[in-house]
C-alpha cells in the first residue's frame, strides 16, 4: 500500500524524519516558522495514521514492508515494518500527541527550531519501535528515543535539568543494553546453524520447542529491559525527576507513549516468544504490578508538586498495565493494551494542565495554590476533566480500562485461595480518588490564594484550548464507545499456542 508512491509505513517514518531535518536548520530570522513546518509535518503523520485505522483489520497481515539492509558473514538484518492489531492503537496515539503537542507548544521562543526538531525526532523512533518487525531496527528505534528525550530535557527543562537527563539516559540506557543481550541470545539460539536472521517470525520459529529453563532465563532479561521502561517498582526512580524538570511536551510524550514502550515489548516479545518463561514469571508480574498500583497511589498523597504527583500517579496506573498483562488471559490483555492508550490520553491532559500552572500561575506548589477555580475556569475546567479521568469517572476511558483489568484479575484469582487480593485493586483506586479530589479541592476551590501574585495569572490561549480539548473530546468519546479503540486490539497472536 502506497501513499504518492512511498510505502504507507515507510511514509510513517521518513515524514517526520524530513521534517525534523528541514525544522532542524531554520534558525536564525526563519525560527519563527519552525511551528508551522513542524505542525503540517505532524498533521501529515497524524493523518496517515488515522489512514491506517480505517483499513480493515483482516488485511493487516499484508501490511508489511521490507528492505535489504545487512547481508555480510552470514547475517540477515532487513528494515522491516508491520502493522497489526497490538501497534495500531500505539502508532495512532503517538501521532496525536505529536500533532497535540506541536500545536500546544506553538509559544515556545527558546531555539524553537531545536525544539520542534526534537519532537519529531522523537516521533521517528517512537514509530520505528511501534512498526519494527526486526530486532536489530527495534533496538536501534528504542535508541533513537533516548537522545532527543534527553537533549530535551537538558536544553528545556528545569534547574536541576541536567542531572535528570543523566539519569533518565543512565537507567533507561543500561536496561535496554540488558534486553540487548535477551536479544542476542534469542536471535542467536533461533538461527542455529542457518543464517543469523533478525527478524521477528524467524526467530519466533526458530524458538519454538526451547525449555522452560532457557524461556524463563530469557524472558528475564528482556522483562527487566521493559519493566525499567515502564517503570515499575523498585525501578521507577528515574521517572519522577524526568517528569518535573523536563517541558511540557517531552512530559506529555515521555508518560504518552514513551512508557508504553516497555509494556508494549513485553506483549509483544515476551508473551509471543516465551509462553512457558510467561508462566513462570506470572506472579511476579502480578506482585509487581500491584506494589506499584499501591505505592504509585500512596506517594502522590504526599506531594506538593501537581507535577510530580501526576508523575506518580503514572507508576500506579503502569502497573496496572502489567497487572493486567500478568493475567495471562485474553481479555488481561486486550484491556492492558487499552490501559495503555487511555493512559496515553489522559496524561497528556493532566501534564499540559500541570505545565500551564507553572507558565501562567508561576508555580505547580498545591499548598501555594487555592480558589482558581473563579479565577482560571478554562484551565479548571480542564485539570478538573483531567483528574476525573485518570481516578475513573464511568463514562470516561480510564473507566473502562481499569474495570476490565480488575475483572480479568478476579477471574484469574475467583475460585481459588488468592480471591482476597482483589482488595488491592480496590484500595488502589480509592487512593488514586482520595489524592485527586483532596489536590482538586485543595487548588481549585475555597478562598482565592493570597500566597501568590495573581495580577499578571491569565488563562489558556486559543492553540493551549485547542489542544486540550482534542484530548478532552478523545477521553469521552472512547470513554461512551470503548468498542472502536478495542475493535484494534487483537491480541491472538501473542497467545497462539495457549498461555
Amino acid at each position: 500500500m502506497e501513499i504518492f508512491g512511498i510505502p504507507l509505513l515507510t511514509s510513517m517514518i521518513l515524514v517526520p524524519l524530513i521534517g525534523a531535518v528541514i525544522t532542524l536548520f531554520m534558525g536564525g530570522s526563519k525560527s519563527k516558522y519552525a511551528v508551522w513546518v513542524a505542525s503540517l509535518f505532524s498533521a501529515v503523520t497524524f493523518a496517515l495514521a488515522c489512514y491506517l485505522l480505517t483499513i480493515d483489520t483482516r488485511t493487516y497481515a499484508d501490511l508489511t514492508e521490507s528492505y535489504n539492509w545487512i547481508r555480510a558473514a552470514g547475517l540477515v538484518i532487513n528494515a522491516s515494518f508491520a502493522f497489526d492489531g497490538i501497534s495500531a492503537l500505539m502508532v495512532f496515539l503517538t501521532g496525536l500527541l505529536v500533532f497535540v503537542v506541536v500545536i500546544f507548544s506553538s509559544g515556545e521562543k527558546d531555539r524553537p527550531n531545536y525544539f520542534f526538531s526534537l519532537l519529531l525526532a522523537m516521533e521517528v523512533g517512537l514509530m520505528g519501535v511501534y512498526l519494527s518487525s526486526d530486532y536489530f531496527l527495534f533496538y536501534i528505534m528504542w535508541e533513537v528515543t533516548l537522545i532527543p528525550m534527553f537533549f530535551m530535557i537538558s536544553w528545556y527543562g528545569g534547574p536541576r535539568r541536567h542531572y535528570s537527563a543523566i539519569k533518565f539516559f543512565i537507567y533507561t540506557h543500561v536496561a535496554s543494553l540488558i534486553m540487548l543481550i535477551g536479544i542476542f541470545i534469542m536471535v542467536f539460539t533461533a538461527a542455529g546453524t542457518n543464517a543469523i536472521d533478525f527478524s521477528f517470525n524467524a526467530v519466533h520459529k526458530g524458538l519454538a520447542g526451547q525449555d522452560e529453563i532457557f524461556q524463563t532465563l530469557v524472558f528475564g532479561l528482556m522483562f527487566f529491559g521493559f519493566i525499567v521502561k515502564m517503570p515499575i517498582v523498585p525501578l521507577h526512580t528515574w521517572l519522577p525527576d524526568a517528569h518535573v524538570e523536563a517541558p511540557t511536551a517531552g512530559s506529555v510524550l515521555l508518560a504518552g507513549v514513551m512508557l508504553k514502550m516497555g509494556s508494549y515489548g513485553i506483549v509483544r516479545i515476551c508473551l509471543w516468544n516465551f509462553k512457558l518463561g510467561a508462566q513462570a514469571w506470572q506472579w511476579i508480574m502480578i506482585a509487581l504490578g500491584i506494589i506499584s498500583m499501591i505505592y504509585g497511589a500512596y506517594a502522590c498523597i504526599a506531594q506538593n508538586d501537581l507535577k510530580k504527583m501526576v508523575a506518580y500517579s503514572s507508576i500506579s496506573h503502569m502497573g496496572m498495565v502489567l497487572l493486567g498483562i500478568g493475567c495471562l488471559s485474553e481479555i488481561g490483555i486486550q484491556f492492558a493494551v487499552f490501559q495503555m492508550f487511555a493512559h496515553g490520553l489522559i496524561t497528556a491532559v493532566l501534564f499540559m494542565v500541570c505545565g500551564l500552572a507553572g507558565h501562567n500561575i508561576g508555580t505547580r506548589e498545591i499548598p501555594l495554590l487555592g480558589g482558581l477555580a473563579g479565577k482560571l475556569p478554562m484551565w479548571s475546567f480542564f485539570m478538573m476533566f483531567g483528574f476525573m479521568a485518570s481516578l475513573g469517572l464511568p463514562g470516561l476511558v480510564g473507566f473502562v480500562a481499569e474495570f476490565f483489568i480488575l475483572y480479568a484479575f478476579w477471574e484469574f484469582i475467583a475460585n481459588t485461595q488468592y480471591m482476597w487480593m482483589i482488595v488491592f485493586g480496590m484500595i488502589s483506586m480509592m487512593l488514586t480518588a482520595g489524592y485527586y479530589i483532596w489536590a482538586m479541592q485543595r487548588t481549585l476551590f475555597g478562598d482565592l490564594t493570597d500566597k501568590i501574585n495573581l495580577d499578571h495569572v491569565h488563562d489558556i490561549n486559543r492553540a493551549e484550548f485547542f489542544a486540550l480539548a482534542i484530548m478532552v473530546i478523545m477521553i469521552a468519546f472512547f470513554g461512551i464507545m470503548p468498542s472502536y479503540a478495542t475493535q484494534f486490539i487483537d491480541v491472538s497472536a501473542v497467545l497462539v499456542g495457549g498461555l
